[in-house]
């Protein structure tokens, strides 16, 4: 097997340095607030098993770059509010924290949650 350059703990480590982290708490205080919106990136079948945040948004990770740029033929209006605070989860915190750094690389501001859904439940978090 091939070393890697870098591996997918040290990415997830600088993206986190770089990128606002929300603790559980924060975001269930926030839930319902009309000028956030949570972002679920995880893959479908997570979500149905597992459940998902009232109100959350369904955005695949694969396609979150094409779904936030206006110039994409795949972009979702939903990413187009500009006052709106924008919060990204997965199941643990990995997958958002990359996907928050590439989004900020970007031009797109947004935070995720810290630890993921995993422990959503929990620590008293609503589920859908």
């Amino acid at each position: 097997m091939k070393n890697l350059n870098t591996t997918a703990a040290e990415m997830v480590k600088s993206a986190r340095a770089r990128i606002q982290e929300i603790e559980t708490a924060e975001l269930i205080s926030m839930v319902g607030d009309p000028n956030v919106v949570i972002v679920d990136i995880r893959d479908i079948r997570e979500r149905q098993r597992t459940g998902a945040i009232p109100g959350s948004v369904h955005a695949p990770r694969g396609m979150i770059e094409f779904w936030v740029d206006p110039d994409s033929p795949y972009y979702k209006e939903v990413f187009g509010q500009e006052e709106k605070k924008y919060v990204f989860h997965c199941a643990s915190g990995w997958r958002s924290a990359l996907t928050v750094a590439t989004l900020q690389d970007m031009g797109f501001e947004a935070a995720h949650l810290k630890e993921g859904f995993s422990t959503w439940a929990e620590k008293g978090g609503p589920v859908e």
